[in-house]
């Protein structure tokens, strides 16, 4: 079943990958081959975990938390404190860019090979912006010695889709306790809890959004 989760950056976003670039940037954004960023599932999925567990807090604190509802958070995302594949029936893909653009920049990289690194570069530079900051000390509002930092981030506005690929059948308390995930999730990537990283999320099956239609399901069973 084609399953996807979308997401749209609402303001510029670092999707990191933990190093930097020497003399230019001290935070690089995760980015392929191509220069396209994106953000890996395994990340992507571990923002889901997060969310569920802050829904599962949110039940038990309303006494409304069953043992159904958590077999479901264990049949999308396993079992806690398990590695994040651990038993789960969800995977989550890679969120990438459009596959149309990444047939483009792989199709024009192809027909000029001795250009590729540059075309790469202008691909990653036309979807990022690179944002300095300097640490200020509190009491003299000057900025601290040595500590002017650049990160690259994604360009709000840019949509990125990834896989969801369910190995049997997913129960209707599951669908809905995923759609209630994915209406949760507001932030990802890095300093996401510092200003970048707001995004919207929204499933969609062959193309057509379903997260209201699944969530309709766990708004049914809470009510119960």
């Amino acid at each position: 079943m084609s399953h996807t989760l979308r997401l749209n950056l609402l303001r510029d976003t670092a999707f990191g990958r933990g190093d930097g670039v020497a003399g230019l940037v001290d935070a690089e954004v995760e980015h392929d081959e191509f220069g396209l960023p994106f953000l890996r599932g395994r990340a992507l999925k571990g923002v889901l975990v997060y969310e569920c567990a802050d829904i599962l807090f949110a039940l038990q604190q309303q006494q409304k938390l069953t043992s159904q509802w958590e077999q479901a958070a264990r049949f999308l995302f396993g079992e806690p404190g398990s590695t994040l594949d651990g038993n789960a029936r969800l995977r989550v893909g890679n969120a990438v860019l459009p596959a149309e653009l990444r047939q483009v920049i792989a199709y024009q990289m192809e027909i000029d090979r001795a250009k590729a690194g540059e075309l790469r570069a202008d691909v990653l530079n036309g979807l990022t912006t690179i944002r300095r900051q300097t640490a200020i000390n509190p009491e003299t509002g000057v900025a601290k010695d040595n500590s002017l930092r650049a990160t690259r981030l994604i360009l709000r506005q840019t949509s990125f889709v990834a896989s969801l690929t369910f190995v049997v059948t997913p129960p209707d308390r599951a669908k809905g306790l995923l759609a209630a995930c994915v209406k949760a999730l507001h932030r990802a990537g890095t300093r996401r809890h510092r200003g970048p990283g707001l995004l919207e999320a929204s499933l969609h099956f062959q193309g057509t959004p379903i997260t209201d239609e699944w969530f309709a399901l766990f708004k049914h069973e809470v009510s119960q």
